[in-house]
């Protein structure tokens, strides 16, 4: 009984993007099984809509029953199960924090923190909010937005300072935005939290930005040779978290 279950679910496997449609014979020999076998699984699968077939071509494709599990599964997606395990690399590969924030309006929200074990670190809480011109995780957002967006935020009565090193003046912040897009990444030092040196790639969806990606740690850990190292890092599991968003149509929110 078992043996045959797997059977039919290797048979349902074969439904793919590149291969959605098949005839009963072509499935046999590709799987090489028996004809008479596969035509049972074929007909049970299509007498529980698992499968369709075709009355003119006479070949099967995935039925509705497949699409229904398919929306209770998508419907029921957790975004960190999806992404965490991508982030939790990030963070074992190079020893340092590493967090998942999210554009809110004109804010950015950390979704997700991964943080070294047994090592000098700092906290930042999941849900925790700051504006857009502070640091790395931050700006490599900002610098993505429209110009009316950016002409609000760097209005000088909001730039405040959270350290001694937090820019707040309206021409170097510009000058760093446009710094960040033509290298597409971004470096701060002490400016949201003292002593701790962040680099972040912006995050994008099919809809333009939507967040960042941070590796952050001590200034005494995060020498340049090793940011460097990092960076190529930071930048393969940014990409793999945007095929990830790209391929389940995630929407990724604060709420997530």
């Amino acid at each position: 009984m078992l043996k045959t279950l797997h059977s039919a679910l290797e048979v349902l496997k074969m439904f793919t993007r590149e291969k959605p449609k098949w005839g009963g014979r072509e499935l046999a020999n590709e799987m090489q099984m028996n004809h008479t076998k596969i035509y049972r699984i074929l007909e049970t699968l299509e007498n529980n809509n698992f499968l369709f077939k075709d009355p003119a071509t006479k070949k099967y494709s995935l039925g509705f029953a497949v699409w229904e599990l398919g929306t209770v599964m998508y419907e029921g997606l957790n975004v960190k199960q999806l992404i965490r395990p991508i982030l939790k690399e990030l963070s074992r590969q190079t020893g340092e924090s590493v967090f998942l924030t999210l554009l809110d309006k004109e804010e950015a929200v950390t979704l997700d923190v991964l943080e070294p074990e047994n090592k000098v670190k700092f906290s930042v809480s999941v849900g925790s909010r700051a504006p857009l011109y502070v640091g790395a995780s931050y700006r490599s957002i900002l610098a993505y937005l429209d110009e009316e967006t950016i002409d609000r935020i760097l209005t000088p009565e909001r730039l405040i300072k959270y350290t001694n090193d937090t820019m707040t003046d309206p021409d170097e912040l510009r000058a760093e935005l446009d710094k960040i897009r033509q290298q597409g990444w971004s470096r701060s030092q002490s400016e949201y939290t003292e002593d701790i040196i962040a680099i972040a790639v912006p995050l994008f969806s099919n809809k333009g930005i939507i967040g960042s990606i941070t590796v952050s740690g001590p200034v005494y850990r995060m020498q340049d040779e090793k940011i460097m190292n990092y960076l190529s890092l930071l930048i393969e599991a940014r990409n793999e978290v945007a095929e990830v968003i790209d391929k389940y149509q995630l929407q990724l929110n604060s709420s997530n």
